[in-house]
């Protein structure tokens, strides 16, 4: 991702990037600069970890709200069959009710998504072009960025750690050593090794562990400096992308092409979408590729920023192609034999 630079504007992903914001139950914002209102002198302005955490929760009431929904489609789903779980896991089918933390487990995953989507499109809202209205001024629209980022962090945590759970919960060794042959499974990458999980947990385990270190980074970037806070903070999108990537690779529900799996890819439609609108119009004058063969030595520089605005527009290109015709490219349609090799997945 490109820096911010424009006063108060936060960074297109799933972590905090306001560069200023004003905490929660503070009074409405003002014209004064972010810099100003960072000040020594301006203490009582600055955002912290505390009034954020504060701040997040009714988002992250909301996201227990949307959590307990998808829940339930997923329950009424695994229990009618159409769920492509019920054909990957049988025996999950076959009793529900024996698997019921596996499902939260998911619920908790797929609300992950939702929050991180969220969160990337407030991102790229603040850090591109914005449009002429928005419900929200800029400085709540910062704080919702920093809360649902929290949540963000805090519901992929619950994903992780309900998997974990599951996988002592169906093991018949004794609880010290199933806790920490679940410990090692769901936490330690490559320690679980059945299957697609061999590639795809390793993914998602990446996702928290670079998520939770570069979220957290908004709340010490005045010890590590503002430069080196927004060039580590242009690498969260990766954290969405892994996201994505292990959902697709290892949802159970979404295992095979369908109007489920075609959801997770409209979704990123949007994010392209003003990901492109952010490369093609960016807020700094010296990353315009009409002003950059004005600099000595920057033709690279140009080819490079050209060939980033051609690789985001291919893709919106294969998105709509996705969209319209239904298949990615992944698993077609269930194998003749449905029974599973292994006993969990996500």
């Amino acid at each position: 991702m490109q820096e911010n630079t424009e006063p108060g504007a936060s960074g297109p992903a799933a972590a905090p990037g306001a560069e200023a914001s004003v905490p929660a139950g503070s009074a409405p914002e003002t014209s004064v600069p972010a810099a100003r209102r960072e000040e020594p002198g301006g203490a009582r302005n600055r955002v912290t970890l505390r009034s954020d955490l504060r701040a997040s929760v009714w988002d992250g009431l909301l996201a227990l709200l949307v959590t307990g929904a998808v829940f339930a489609l997923l329950w009424v789903r695994i229990q009618d069959r159409s769920s492509s779980t019920a054909t990957v896991m049988p025996f999950m089918a076959d009793d529900p009710e024996g698997f019921w933390v596996y499902f939260l487990s998911q619920a908790f995953g797929w609300s992950a998504l939702l929050w991180a989507w969220g969160t990337v499109v407030l991102g790229l809202l603040l850090s591109g072009p914005r449009p002429a209205r928005l419900p929200l001024s800029a400085a709540r629209l910062e704080r919702l960025h920093r809360t649902t980022s929290l949540n963000t962090m805090a519901l992929i945590g619950a994903h992780a750690l309900l998997f974990a759970v599951e996988l002592v919960r169906h093991d018949k060794d004794a609880w010290y050593s199933a806790a920490w042959t679940a410990f090692v499974e769901a936490f330690v990458p490559g320690g679980y090794d059945s299957g697609t999980g061999r590639i795809a947990l390793p993914i998602g385990q990446a996702a928290l562990y670079l998520a939770i270190p570069l979220g957290l980074l908004f709340y010490v970037r005045h010890r590590i400096g503002p430069k080196t806070w927004r060039v580590l903070h242009r690498f969260v999108l990766v954290v969405y992308v892994l996201s994505v990537w292990h959902t697709l690779l290892y949802g159970t529900n979404v295992w095979y092409d369908g109007w489920f799996r075609t959801t997770v890819w409209l979704l990123q439609l949007p994010i392209a979408a003003l990901f492109l609108l952010r490369l093609l119009r960016p807020a700094r004058r010296s990353q315009r590729l009409d002003s950059l063969g004005a600099h000595a030595g920057s033709p690279a520089l140009w080819g490079v920023r050209l060939l980033g605005r051609a690789a985001v527009a291919g893709l919106v290109v294969v998105l709509l192609a996705v969209l319209f015709t239904g298949r990615d490219g992944g698993r077609g349609a269930p194998p003749e034999d449905t029974s599973s090799t292994h006993q969990h997945g996500e």
